[in-house]
């Protein structure tokens, strides 16, 4: 499926690879790279790819679940969160990463919030780029 009109396109610049730099000058931002010791690197201070998926995830899909929500006339939590985990590993011709998304909405009824869910899981940007690719799991808390 393509997208019908681009409404944004963010664009990073990254150098030396997991311990390099990724750079997105509009948003005055440098960041250290650092590859974590399970996967062979040193670790210590910096971020790395999963991370930042991980954020970026987890922030679009409060978006996500914030447009259902005004698109359906159902009251949003303003402390909705997400905490967004991402998993790198081996797959047979490399390696692949798994998602897992923990999100909280305080003060909705648990059927209403898992409904908000399943729907924001339809119109997510990350959810459909991920969506039959790789393993997503959404939990309620």
């Amino acid at each position: 499926m393509s997208i019908e009109t681009v409404l944004y396109r963010a664009r990073a610049y990254a150098t030396g690879g997991r311990d390099g730099r990724a750079t997105i000058p509009e948003a005055k931002l440098d960041l250290k790279l650092t590859k974590p010791n399970e996967l062979g690197g040193k670790g210590g201070d910096g971020t790395n790819p999963e991370q930042l998926f991980a954020a970026g995830y987890s922030a679009c899909f409060i978006g996500a679940m914030q447009f259902v929500a005004a698109r359906d006339k159902i009251a949003m939590p303003a402390a909705a969160s997400v905490v967004g985990s991402v998993g790198i590993g081996r797959i047979p011709n490399g390696f692949g990463i798994e998602v897992k998304l923990m999100i909280s909405l305080p003060g909705v009824m648990r059927e209403e919030a898992q409904a908000l869910i399943e729907k924001a899981h339809v119109v997510c940007p990350y959810s459909n780029a991920t969506r039959n690719n790789i393993d997503v799991t959404l939990t309620l808390v």
